[in-house]
């Protein structure tokens, strides 16, 4: 799959939108920026960078299975440049990129006069990763082009460059600019530091994001697995994707399969972290040919621990090889080069039969074959979850380490203190977050700018005319007009300040009076309409309904008046503010259904586990035990 530089100049037309990378595709392109270098020696340079590169993937890589795309570079001619380009699909494996730019980083350093530029479906993913301490001229509306790996080190490309306008730079322009002054680029060791903070656990990494596992598989497909081990990558994906054609493989039962549950062996097999979280995490039903074999495992299976073992085995090998077999279906067809790769060894393994399959002392020599690591790693702890997120590392007893392994750690103690950060920040007022920096909106009304002085003139409420106009909404007799009242009706909402302020003492306790008759009969009303239903009895959380409605059936006929006094009086009745007060954070907590919310949030803050929900009436037996 080919796509072009994600690049759009300042003169662009409306309808030539910059072209967007696919989602999980990472971009990179490096060049040669060497005024002394010829054309011809040009291409030799490069060249020679690329080979550097495919040595540096066998050696510090060569272990590592990629998602889908591997890291690979080609060159490239495009607006009067020669560089090299490459993309990769990283699928759901976000370490992937990470590593190409640990592998770009490491190029830079051993080509002074190489530059590089990496984005992704996201943009300027470095400056994402650094966006707390960028400067404050940059914004996203502006970065384009102006993030640059030099070596070993992050550079940024200063406003001089679009001759100090806020715009986004072109290809072309960026590359001018660092021509030309590669002294004035932006280095920051804050802004480095924090863009790169997660290439520190490279090249550890590479090594602790490799699983292994024991696996009960057909010997065609250990054969396979230890000829090309990276095609494990299509067959998880082939298995956690499950296309419903390349189902069909698997619901054959005469045995025309090519990998059936036959002269089984046990094996360890490779895996990432990511691709055997796919593997493991997946429900699924065996295969019709699958059944007997593993129902025979599971009889045995409650004789002893080993056999157990063996089971669970056995249920990865169906697992992987049904993967196998729904990626045998079209993957002659497929983009992936892992998985031609796979045909082809599929094809000369047809072809030779079984003279080529390793025996079962072959297996044992081969390196890794009985290696299982231990799969604690995916099991989570929600109590050192929160644990790490209040900072208490290891506050319970018997624990013997935090939530996940120490580079997850550490990054959640980042968001964490990011956002601790963020909310403590003095400086933040109630404007929000600072936006003097961002481009403003381009679609704003004219009339503002017709407004003129207008807009800086005091504004207040007429408390006596707002008055006037609930008394009309709800319907009660409204009083006589003032002066106040504007004939026009422009200022029926608004009053001048200075005639506000001339109201005496007497005149603010008129208005109180009234507004608390107001809202007494606003919250009748209200009540009338069910609006406020507030429970007064815990045994009867209907009560209120019950009664207004016997009122308006029996003795509302005979005696309005009276109707109305009981809805009166049973607004003075004392309401168990306790009890609301928890019916509603458990209705809130409800109307979360199990994600994140406000009611979870301030319930976790005060410590509060609450359990999952039921259905409606066993919440309410709950809540009224509860309050009581």
């Amino acid at each position: 799959m080919d796509f072009r530089v994600n690049d759009q100049s300042p003169g662009d037309g409306i309808g030539e939108l910059p072209k967007r990378l696919p989602e999980n595709y990472v971009e990179y392109l490096l060049f040669i920026l060497d005024d002394k270098l010829e054309a011809r020696s040009l291409l030799s340079e490069l060249e020679a960078i690329r080979k550097t590169a495919l040595q540096l993937c066998d050696t510090v890589v060569q272990e590592y299975i990629w998602q889908r795309d591997s890291f690979h570079l080609r060159i490239e001619r495009d607006q009067n440049l020669t560089y090299l380009r490459g993309t990769t699909d990283y699928g759901d494996s976000v370490e992937d990129e990470w590593l190409i730019v640990y592998l770009l980083r490491e190029l830079t350093r051993s080509f002074p006069t190489l530059w590089v530029r990496v984005f992704d479906s996201d943009g300027e993913f470095l400056l994402v990763e650094a966006a707390n301490v960028l400067p404050k001229w940059l914004s996203p509306e502006i970065d384009t082009n102006r993030a640059w790996i030099h070596r070993g080190r992050f550079h940024l490309i200063p406003l001089a460059a679009s001759s100090g306008v806020k715009r986004p730079l072109s290809l072309v322009e960026a590359i001018r600019y660092a021509k030309s002054d590669a002294d004035g680029l932006v280095h920051s060791n804050l802004v480095q530091a924090e863009a790169f903070y997660r290439l520190e656990k490279y090249p550890r990494q590479i090594t602790d994001s490799i699983h292994r596992s024991l696996v009960t598989i057909p010997r065609r497909l250990a054969y396979i697995l230890h000829e090309n081990p990276s095609t494990i990558a299509p067959a998880v994906e082939a298995f956690y994707l499950r296309d419903p054609d390349a189902m069909k493989a698997l619901a054959s039962v005469s045995g025309n399969m090519h990998f059936p549950p036959n002269d089984l062996v046990t094996v360890g097999v490779k895996f990432t972290k990511v691709l055997f979280a796919q593997l493991k995490s997946q429900q699924f039903s065996p295969p019709p040919i699958w059944s007997p074999v593993l129902e025979a495992a599971e009889k045995r299976a409650s004789d002893e621990d080993y056999v157990e073992r063996a089971l669970a085995h056995l249920e990865m090998g169906m697992k992987v090889a049904s993967g196998f077999e729904m990626l045998a279906t079209n993957a002659d067809k497929k983009d992936n080069r892992l998985a031609r790769e796979f045909a082809m060894l599929l094809e000369d393994l047809d072809e030779d039969g079984a003279e080529i399959l390793p025996t079962n002392q072959d297996i044992e020599a081969w390196e890794g074959a009985r290696k299982e690591d231990d799969e604690s790693w995916l099991d989570i702890n929600f109590e050192d979850f929160e644990n790490e997120l209040r900072g208490n590392r290891g506050s319970r007893q018997g624990t013997k380490g935090g939530f996940g392994d120490s580079s997850t750690q550490a990054d959640l103690r980042k968001i964490v203190s990011r956002f601790e950060a963020f909310l403590n920040d003095e400086d933040a007022g109630i404007e929000g977050a600072e936006m003097e920096d961002m481009d403003e909106d381009d679609d704003v009304s004219d009339n503002n700018e017709d407004s003129g002085d207008d807009d800086d003139k005091e504004v207040s409420l007429d408390e006596e005319q707002f008055s006037r106009l609930m008394r009309g909404i709800i319907g009660t007799p409204a009083t006589e007009p003032t002066n106040l009242e504007d004939k026009s009706g422009d200022s029926y909402y608004v009053a001048a300040p200075d005639t506000l302020r001339g109201k005496g003492v007497a005149g603010d306790e008129d208005e109180d009076e009234d507004i608390k008759q107001l809202a007494a009969q606003m919250e009748a009303e209200l009540k009338r309409h069910g609006a406020l239903k507030l429970y007064t009895e815990l045994g009867d959380p209907k009560a209120i309904d019950s009664r207004e409605g016997t009122v308006s059936k029996g003795e509302g006929k005979d005696n309005p008046g009276q109707g109305t006094n009981n809805r009166e009086e049973s607004g003075d009745e004392e309401v168990d503010v306790d009890y609301n007060l928890a019916k509603n954070l458990l209705e809130s907590f409800k109307s979360q259904a199990g994600m994140a919310g406000p009611a979870g949030n301030i319930l976790g803050m005060m410590g509060l586990q609450l359990p999952r929900d039921e259905d409606e009436d066993e919440e309410d037996n709950y809540l009224h035990t509860s309050v009581q």
